[in-house]
């Protein structure tokens, strides 16, 4: 048997979403599509291994019954994908699915508890109650087909599932406009950010605003790619419970138990703290917040009882300082390093954020200044940078990179290829500066600046235009005229040869 490819599970997946194309809005849909992937991954798996059991164990129904509640997630009778399936023709399978995931999650409440409680696939959003069973038997019709197997006795590793739902959020993003940005970062700008913050065994790594959790899981990925261990712990606290539900999915589709995401804001009510009740402190901390948020949560900060906004408090109107403040109090005093992803109003803009800007740079915390390309974010064209923030420094200098110009060109949206995160990457691990490309700026020549980062005033990448020779212009033009004029000789002879003229 041929081994299934990561590009043939990806487009089955995608194939089970022309049920809803023309019917349901995306936005909408990309939840009970990501929902019943992973149903029909823990039912495959499910019965993958009972099937195994069987074989090794024919003759012991209760030892079977007993390892089979040991497995990592365990399935109540007639919650499964294959039990749903048989009765698609029946009416009620909206209700059936809610009640299927319901007995998941109380099966699993230790892992699972509220993932579902945002999604009900009885709900009119899918229409009327005819219509809303023909969807969903055509869903279950479609991952019933061959192609979504998903027994890992058939498809292998857990990454090909894992990658399947990687590859289902890109695509959905791609296609959900400003509201793309609230799940999900592209790849690249997230394997970038991982090598940036340089994530070790051991480390703690987390993202306060996790979104599906990819980023995360880049971080992840970068570890076991460097020792094929996974000797790390995965945090993250995400705002909207739809998408808060994607990022347990998505950690737990690719193998990744060692985690605590929490559901919440993290401005107004930050969830990953000590038993004493203090923020908890990370090695790592990664995020891409929304751009400028308007309605952050300016009164909490207010009063803030963790001390995160001493150096400053953000504008009501842009939330941007706010979290990156909450980031850089949640980093541990020794190892504790983040990169952030901001718009380029946060490098210049005074008021209140220059003075925080100040104050930090003045601290010594900030360590690189990263300028992208435009059109690298879905939902925004504006370009953005990166902040490389560390505790522990052993100089005062700060790197500014322009890579704003170096980018793969796109029909909607621009990306990083290989080599440009492999030329950014480099530039930063050497912290040198590189004509037209980067500069290692003093702290004097940053207080000359008057704390303003905007990387042009670094960064020189003014091209020098090529001197006119005006007589050479001048004489082609005047050989270019001759040519013209002979040309219209000949086509008024053609002309009367033909009896026009």
């Amino acid at each position: 048997m041929n081994p299934i490819t990561q590009d043939q599970i990806n487009k089955a997946a995608w194939g089970a979403c022309d049920t809803f194309r023309g019917v349901v809005d995306p936005s909408i849909y990309k939840d009970y599509v990501l929902t019943l992937l992973f149903l029909k991954y823990l039912s495959d798996v499910w019965k993958d291994h009972r099937a195994r059991y069987e074989d090794e164990h024919g003759d012991h129904p209760d030892l079977i019954d007993a390892l089979m509640q040991q497995e990592a997630f365990v399935l109540p009778a007639g919650a499964a994908f294959d039990a749903l399936h048989k009765r698609r023709h029946e009416p009620g399978n909206g209700e059936r699915i809610d009640k299927a995931l319901h007995a998941i999650e109380e099966a699993n409440i230790a892992k699972l508890r509220d993932v579902f409680q945002d999604i009900s696939f009885n709900s009119n959003k899918l229409g009327d109650e005819e219509q809303k069973n023909d969807i969903l038997r055509h869903l279950l019709e479609d991952f019933a087909k061959p192609a979504l197997d998903l027994r890992p006795s058939r498809v292998g590793q857990l990454d090909i599932i894992g990658g399947a739902y990687e590859y289902l959020i890109s695509r959905f993003a791609a296609s959900a406009g400003k509201k793309a940005g609230e799940f999900y970062t592209p790849a690249e700008v997230s394997d970038l950010i991982a090598r940036l913050v340089d994530p070790q065994e051991g480390d703690e790594i987390c993202d306060p605003t996790c979104g599906s959790a990819s980023l995360l899981m880049k971080c992840g990925r970068l570890i076991r790619e460097r020792t094929g261990k996974r000797r790390y712990s995965l945090f993250g606290q995400e705002a909207i419970g739809s998408t808060w539900a994607l990022a347990k999915m998505n950690l737990f589709l690719h193998g990744e138990e060692n985690h605590q995401v929490e559901w919440g804001d993290t401005i107004r009510n930050p969830k990953l703290r000590t038993s004493e009740d203090h923020l908890r402190h990370f090695d790592v901390v990664v995020a891409n917040p929304p751009f400028s948020l308007e309605k952050w949560g300016v009164e909490s900060a207010e009063k803030d009882r963790f001390g995160r906004f001493r150096r400053g408090l953000p504008p009501k109107t842009k939330g941007d300082y706010a979290f990156i403040l909450h980031m850089i109090e949640t980093l541990k005093p020794r190892t504790g390093r983040m990169a952030v992803v901001v718009p380029h109003g946060v490098l210049f803009r005074g008021a209140a954020e220059g003075k925080i800007r100040r104050k930090l740079i003045e601290e010594n915390l900030l360590e690189t200044v990263i300028g992208l390309p435009e059109k690298l974010f879905f939902g925004t064209g504006i370009p953005a940078a990166i902040l490389v923030f560390r505790k522990r420094r052993t100089d005062e200098d700060v790197l500014f990179v322009d890579a704003s110009r170096d980018y793969e060109e796109g029909t909607n949206q621009n990306r990083l290829g290989e080599a440009q995160v492999a030329r950014i990457a480099a530039a930063v691990e050497a912290r040198e500066t590189i004509e037209k490309y980067a500069f290692r700026a003093t702290r004097a020549e940053i207080e000359a600046n008057d704390f303003n980062l905007n990387i042009p005033r670094y960064v020189d990448t003014f091209e020098e235009e090529a001197e006119i020779d005006l007589m050479a212009v001048r004489a082609e033009r005047t050989r270019l005229r001759a040519e013209l004029a002979d040309l219209e000789d000949r086509m008024d002879g053609f002309l009367r040869e033909l009896g026009y003229v």
